[in-house]
C-alpha cells in the first residue's frame, strides 16, 4: 500500500502543474487581447480627431460669405439741414464716372459748373437737394446716375477773431457759437488782452456796420450774460 500511494502523489502533482500552466496561458491570452483592444480603440480615437480637424477648413470655407454685387457707395447725410452758401467747397462724386467726379467751389453768384450739367444753383440748397438736382440733370446722359454731394469746406458760414488772442483768424461757424465759444476756439486771451473791451463788428444787409460790446470779466462774474450773443456769418470779434 505504501508504494502505491507514493506512486500516485507524483501524478497528482504533475496534473496540478499542468492545470496551473493552462491557467497562466489563459490569463496571458486574455491580457494580450485586452491590450490589443485598448490599442485599437486608441488608434480609432486618433483617426476620428484627425478627421474632425481636417473637416474644419472645409466648414470654414463653406461659411465664407459670397461676394457682394458691385453697388454704389451709400453715404448718409446726418440731419441734412446744412444750407450750402457762397464760397463753400463741394465734393461731387458721380459713381463710376471720373470725368464728372470733382471738387468745385460755389461761386459768389451761388452757382457751380459741371460737365454735361452746365450751370446749376447750389447756394440755398441742402446737399441732398443738390444731389437730386444733379441726378435729374444727368439722367439725360447716364442711366440711373448715382450722385453724392459733400460739403468739403465751409466758407460761407465763418467768423473772424482778431487782436489779443492766441490764434487769431477765420473759423467755421457752427450752430449756437457764442462769443465765449469763439474766444475758446482761438486759444483764449493773451496776457495783455483788454477783456473788458471786447466787441463784435456785424454788418447788416445794407453793409452798415454795428459794434456790439462784450465785457468778458463782467460775464464770468455772472453779470450781463446777455452780452454773450450767438454769432452770425461774417461777424468779426475784436480783442483789443
Amino acid at each position: 500500500m505504501g508504494n502505491s500511494e507514493t506512486s500516485v502523489n507524483p501524478l497528482r502533482s504533475m496534473g496540478l502543474g499542468i492545470a496551473v500552466v493552462k491557467s497562466w496561458r489563459k490569463l496571458a491570452l486574455r491580457s494580450c487581447l485586452l491590450t490589443c483592444l485598448a490599442f485599437s480603440l486608441a488608434l480609432w480615437g486618433q483617426a476620428a480627431d484627425s478627421n474632425q480637424s481636417g473637416a474644419a477648413p472645409d466648414n470654414a470655407a463653406s461659411t465664407t460669405p459670397s461676394p457682394q454685387p458691385d453697388l454704389p457707395p451709400q453715404i448718409n447725410h446726418p440731419g441734412d439741414t446744412y444750407i450750402i452758401g457762397d464760397e463753400d467747397v463741394l465734393s461731387i462724386n458721380v459713381w463710376k464716372d471720373q470725368d464728372l467726379t470733382r471738387v468745385v467751389p460755389v461761386r459768389s453768384d451761388g452757382r457751380i459748373s459741371l460737365p454735361l450739367v452746365g450751370e446749376m444753383q447750389a447756394a440755398g440748397r441742402t446737399p441732398a437737394q443738390l444731389e437730386a438736382d444733379l441726378k435729374a440733370a444727368l439722367r439725360a446722359y447716364i442711366s440711373d446716375p448715382q450722385v453724392t454731394v459733400i460739403v468739403q469746406e465751409i466758407k460761407s458760414r465763418s467768423f473772424n477773431i482778431l487782436g489779443q488772442v492766441t490764434k487769431p483768424g477765420s473759423y467755421a461757424l457752427t450752430a449756437d457759437t457764442t462769443i465765449v465759444d469763439a474766444i475758446a476756439l482761438a486759444g483764449g486771451f493773451k496776457d495783455f488782452a483788454k477783456k473788458k473791451g471786447v466787441y463784435v463788428i456785424r454788418q447788416d444787409v445794407n453793409g452798415r456796420e454795428t459794434r456790439i460790446p462784450f465785457n468778458y470779466e463782467s460775464f464770468i462774474k455772472g453779470k450781463n450774460t446777455v452780452q454773450n450773443i450767438q454769432l452770425k456769418p461774417h461777424d468779426t470779434i475784436v480783442v483789443p
